[in-house]
């Protein structure tokens, strides 16, 4: 692993916070395992979570109507995004290894990670229409995303398998950009959360995971729920 460089992306406003401490020992423990490893800490960056013209150096690809889509695809390819996108599609490019540190809001990511994964990993950088799951434009590199809860396992069990919630992130990092491993940390101050983090950066961070199995699992089970939910009503307003 020596020589490996790695981005983190952490999202979280308290350094002090459980995510603060998961991502020290990330940077501890892969510094001392030879690795290059840069932090894009967003709230103390204060990044720009918003899709925005501002995004565009220069004129627009059609002035008359706005497609943030099209017009940082056509920016990317004449070299016209904006300084701060720049930077961080250069740390992603340099990339071995990507971990996203932040704690699950509203059943998803913050959204300044959000914003980040919106404006970074734009079109013609991180994807192509054409170039999705294993053909992606980032399939060299792996990530992890590891994150924290604040419930137990039970507390989510109440509304079904945590990996319901999970799928959506798991589908766009398969479709779009490149290879993930997933490490959740339950509630805050659950004593076995930062050994597993540790233990997964120091055993487990460079290998391929695959998915694919687990993906279609979830959509066979959400289908056949979804079935029973319908025949369900269809038999209250018989």
């Amino acid at each position: 692993m020596a020589g490996k460089k790695v981005l983190i992306v952490y999202a979280h406003q308290e350094p002090k916070s459980f995510n603060g401490s998961l991502l020290k020992i990330a940077v501890e423990e892969l510094t001392k395992q030879g690795c290059s490893v840069t932090v894009s800490d967003l709230y103390a960056m204060q990044f720009e979570p918003r899709a925005t013209r501002n995004d565009i150096v220069g004129h627009l690809h059609n002035s008359e109507a706005f497609n943030y889509g099209v017009e940082t695809w056509e920016a990317y390819k004449r070299g016209s995004l904006s300084k701060d996108l720049v930077e961080e599609q250069k740390k992603v490019q340099e990339a071995d290894l990507l971990i996203f540190q932040f704690p699950l809001f509203w059943f998803s990511m913050p959204a300044i990670l959000k914003g980040w994964m919106d404006r970074v990993l734009v079109q013609g950088f991180a994807y192509d229409l054409s170039k999705v799951y294993d053909g992606g434009l980032l399939q060299d590199k792996l990530s992890l995303f590891s994150f924290t809860t604040g419930g137990s396992k039970e507390k989510y069990a109440i509304r079904g398998d945590i990996r319901y919630l999970l799928w959506p992130m798991q589908k766009a990092g398969r479709e779009s950009p490149w290879s993930q491993q997933m490490h959740v940390g339950p509630a805050q101050g659950t004593k076995q959360t930062v050994p597993s983090l540790e233990e997964q950066i120091r055993v487990g961070g460079w290998f391929r995971s695959a998915h694919t199995a687990l993906l279609g699992e979830m959509k066979d089970e959400m289908c056949t729920r979804r079935r029973a939910e319908v025949q369900g009503k269809k038999n209250i307003q018989r």
